[in-house]
């Protein structure tokens, strides 16, 4: 009996001593978790996409090999334009018209033409002279002007008529002025230019070819402007022009002759000898 006790006993004891042992581990355990330093995860903030487009250029230019870094390099904002500016029509179909660099024109229509993914409405205008067509956006319309009144076209006869005011600068600088004068489109400048190179009954020959060039451009534009306006033949304006300028287009035609047959002369003169 005794035995039996003494191995209850110790059975007992033996059992207790697990115990001990299994909650000292279970706390050697969680001693052990604590002691441990985890990392300490910082919350993500939620990256927008513009944010993400201007990594990837950043990214993209740091990169690229090839490209060769400027300092203080700034670049331009690129902006759209959809739409064109709309502006009401000033002039109509079949009107004419001065455009300053080509003289004037008629409206044949008006179109829609798409440049660039915008639809810009624009004059087609037609050129008699030099046998072209041509377009103008109608936000630029500014740039043309409405055909002269007959009291301009009068005292474009009066300045055509006076003393012709020639300075005494180089001529590359006198030409220079004279093409500005053309270009401006105005028609008072057209007449003083026509005034200021008119050479009367000896022009095309006396005259240079520059000077002789600019004087047949300027002639021409106010002649073609005259016709129109006044409502004549080509003939009868120019008939104006030249009473206006004292230019006798015949006697200049047989001086031009005369001069061809002289040359002649000579050329066949020394050809004998």
């Amino acid at each position: 009996m005794k035995n039996i006790l003494k191995k209850i006993l110790n059975k007992k004891k033996a059992t207790k001593v697990t115990k001990k042992k299994v909650k000292v581990e279970k706390k050697k355990t969680k001693i052990k978790k604590v002691t441990k330093n985890p990392k300490i995860k910082k919350p993500t903030k939620a990256i927008k996409k513009k944010d993400i487009k201007v990594l990837k250029k950043k990214v993209e230019i740091k990169t690229d090999p090839l490209r060769i870094p400027k300092n203080n390099e700034q670049k331009p904002e690129i902006k759209k334009v959809k739409k064109q500016e709309t502006e009401k029509r000033l002039y109509k179909v079949k009107d004419y018209v001065v455009y300053p660099k080509h003289g004037v024109g008629q409206i044949i229509e008006t179109k829609k033409i798409n440049i660039g993914g915008i639809d810009v409405e624009t004059y087609i205008l037609k050129f008699e002279k030099d046998k072209a067509n041509g377009m103008v956006p109608i936000n630029k319309q500014a740039h043309l002007r409405p055909l002269a009144t007959i009291n301009q076209i009068n005292k474009c006869v009066s300045i055509l008529k006076s003393k012709p005011k020639i300075k005494r600068s180089m001529w590359s600088r006198r030409a220079q002025e004279y093409e500005a004068k053309i270009s401006s489109g105005k028609i008072y400048d057209l007449a003083e230019v026509v005034r200021d190179l008119n050479k009367g009954d000896d022009i095309m020959i006396d005259q240079s070819y520059s000077e002789r060039q600019l004087f047949e451009k300027a002639y021409e534009r106010l002649l073609t402007e005259f016709q129109i306006v006044l409502g004549s033949s080509l003939e009868d304006a120019q008939k104006k022009l030249d009473k206006a300028l004292k230019r006798n287009l015949e006697k200049q035609i047989q001086k031009i002759q005369e001069k061809s047959i002289s040359e002649e002369d000579v050329n066949n003169q020394e050809v004998l000898e």
